[in-house]
């Protein structure tokens, strides 16, 4: 019985310095990269409802959220499941809409713009 509460005792602590160690090194990324300054107010609102909520994100949007960079986009939605507002979101869910927008971005941006 003593090794089952010892056994216990270890996965708690992995568990929790593994979420301790994922949001420092979230946290870090976002610093050196100086993610939160990459894209302007109107288009945070706009990925984020895209990803977080149900809604679509613009062209202009789109280019500033692929010229954030992949490792910036990628830290922030991690950080934002992190936060105990969105404990109720289903973490896999919401990384398949963050790559699914990403993806749609990289497409939208790389196609060619329709000459009038």
């Amino acid at each position: 019985m003593a090794n089952l509460n010892v056994y216990s005792a270890l996965v708690v602590l992995f568990l929790t310095c593994g979420a301790s160690m994922a949001r420092k090194e979230n946290d870090q990324i976002i610093k050196e990269n100086n993610c939160e300054t990459k894209m302007g107010l109107p288009c945070v609102l706009e990925a984020f409802t895209s990803i977080f909520e149900t809604g679509s994100i613009s062209n202009k949007c789109c280019d500033e959220l692929v010229g954030l960079g992949k490792f910036c986009h990628s830290a922030l939605v991690k950080r934002t499941l992190e936060n105990p507002l969105f404990k109720d979101l289903t973490p896999v869910t919401i990384i398949a809409k963050s790559i699914q927008t990403w993806n749609n971005c990289l497409v939208l941006i790389d196609s060619p713009s329709p000459t009038a």
